[in-house]
Order: structure tokens, then C-alpha cells, then sequence
């Protein structure tokens, strides 16, 4: 076992993954704190690196792509207080966190991890039950179910549909973006069949964020539904990672029709029936044409 500790947060090397524990000190940000231990496998780390600075250095883990929705809600966008894949290293352990990488990249080596993206999430996401509160409402998730509710800072026009629940099968993604200068942020969810492009503080599956301390913990709602969509980089029915899907794929998901639906239904349960699809396979195959259902 290999680890560093600091006041900002320790973090162990142990066996086959990092465990990633924040700090108590003050500048440690909300949603690390929030978060509290993650455990990173090794398998979904692409490199380590340490960046030696006059007073201070700082610790960076670098995920692959696609590994975390969390870095995929909020796309790279959480700042040096609430990344929980920077520590910020004192200078007296400088030569910690030097040794710190080497032993990572050794066990990356000898396990021999790629580098590339991955098809599959290998970090879980945020736990369950979630609620947060900020901005202009209230954003609750239970694994089914995203609700959200506004308060007495909400649009009129926006306030005036009421709460709102939607199911997590009508949720395509989920993205968390923050406030930035004259910009406000936000927590946006896109649904299915809801108009694009609407101002966040109009848009009835968006809150509004204004840059204050709860907004990164919007984050966590944007990472925990994220988890449990498909993964934006698996292949559709068959088709080859990195490759464009077959045009019958293709005209299948514009044309959306039922009939063909249920056909491709049976097929599947044959194929598994057979046994040229796996259990997962199957129900993997299965759930992504429900849903188009």
C-alpha cells in the first residue's frame, strides 16, 4: 500500500484501485466533502502526474474517457476545490507525491490498463437517495425518478407549470454547467420530445444556478442520473465501437415504428433463446428498444 496524506486529503494506492479521501481543511470544497471517499479502479485511470509549484504542487489523476459520469456531467468544468481528482501537495512532500506517481504508473503497467475511453461507466456515480437545493429549485433523484420544485426565486412563467416529475426512462442526459462571469449555470436535463435551446431559467427540466456555494452539488443529480443512462459511447445493436451504425439502425431509431419495434423484440428472444446473445447482452439489447418504445 502507498499513500500521501495531506491536509487537503489523503490518497492510498491499495491492491487494484486509489481510494480518494478529501480533508477537513477549510478550503476543501462542498462537494468533495459531500462525496466524501471514492474508490477509483484502476482499470478507469488513463495517467497520474504531479506539478511542483514554488509553495505548493498539486496531485492530478487523469480518468478515461468516459470512465466517470461524473466528469462527463459536468465536463471537465468543476474547479480546483471540488475536483476530487486534484490534491493539493505541500512542499516538505514533494518527494511524496513524486514516488506517489511512479507507484501508480508501475501498477498501471503491470496491469497492463489502456489508456483509451471505455464503453461502460467503472466508477458508479453518487449515492442514492439525492436531493439538492439551489438556484431556483429543488432537484431530487431515487434511481427512477428525477423531481424538481421551485422556490419563490423562480420565473413566474417557469413556476406557473408546477413541480415536476419525470421518469428516467424520458431522460436522454443529464449536464451540469457553471456559472460563468455574466453567465448563469445550470442543472439541464434533456427529455425527450422537449424543445432545444431553451434559457435555463424558462426551461421547466432545467435549474437555474447562480454561482453561489451549493451549486457544484447540482453536480452530484447530473452525475447519478447520468450513471444510470446508457452510456453515450456503447454500440447500438450490434455495431462495432467507432464505427458508424448501420443504416437500418439509423432509420429504425428516426422512424420509431412500433411494429418494427416488437419485431426486433422477438428477434432478440430468439437470438438469446439460441444462445447467440448473452443474459447481458440480451437485456442490454432489450432495455435500449423499450425505451424507444
Amino acid at each position: 500500500m502507498t499513500e500521501i496524506i495531506q491536509s487537503d486529503g489523503r490518497w492510498v494506492l491499495d491492491g487494484d484501485a486509489l481510494r480518494l479521501t478529501p480533508g477537513r481543511d477549510r478550503n476543501v470544497g462542498l462537494l468533495r466533502r459531500t462525496l466524501g471517499e471514492i474508490r477509483v479502479p484502476l482499470a478507469a485511470l488513463a495517467d497520474v502526474s504531479f506539478e511542483q509549484g514554488k509553495r505548493t504542487g498539486r496531485l492530478r489523476l487523469r480518468l478515461r474517457d468516459g470512465a466517470d459520469p461524473l466528469l462527463l456531467a459536468t465536463g471537465g468544468r468543476l474547479t480546483e476545490p471540488h475536483d476530487p481528482y486534484q490534491l493539493l501537495v505541500e512542499s516538505e512532500r514533494f518527494g511524496v507525491a513524486e514516488y506517489f506517481v511512479d507507484a501508480v504508473r508501475d501498477a498501471l503497467r503491470l496491469e497492463q490498463v489502456p489508456s483509451g475511453p471505455v464503453t461502460d461507466y467503472l466508477l458508479p456515480g453518487p449515492a442514492l437517495p439525492l436531493s439538492v437545493s439551489a438556484g431556483d429549485g429543488t432537484a431530487s433523484f431515487d434511481g427512477e425518478r428525477v423531481r424538481l420544485e421551485w422556490n419563490w426565486k423562480t420565473e413566474d412563467a417557469k413556476a406557473a407549470g408546477g413541480a415536476r416529475t419525470l421518469a428516467l426512462a424520458d431522460i436522454t442526459a443529464a449536464e451540469w454547467l457553471p456559472a460563468a462571469g455574466l453567465e448563469n449555470g445550470c442543472l439541464r436535463l434533456t427529455v425527450r420530445g422537449a424543445p432545444a435551446d431553451v434559457p435555463p431559467k424558462h426551461d421547466p427540466n432545467a435549474v437555474e444556478l447562480w454561482g453561489f456555494k451549493k451549486d457544484p452539488l447540482m453536480a452530484l443529480v447530473a452525475a447519478a442520473v447520468q450513471a444510470r443512462l446508457p452510456h453515450p459511447a456503447a454500440p447500438v445493436d450490434g455495431a462495432v465501437p467507432g464505427e458508424p451504425a448501420p443504416p437500418e439502425a439509423a432509420a429504425d431509431a428516426t422512424e420509431e415504428d412500433h411494429d418494427a419495434l416488437l419485431r426486433r423484440l422477438r428477434e432478440l428472444g430468439e437470438l438469446h433463446r439460441t444462445g447467440v446473445l448473452t443474459d447481458e447482452e440480451f437485456t442490454l439489447a432489450k432495455q435500449a428498444i423499450l425505451r424507444r418504445m
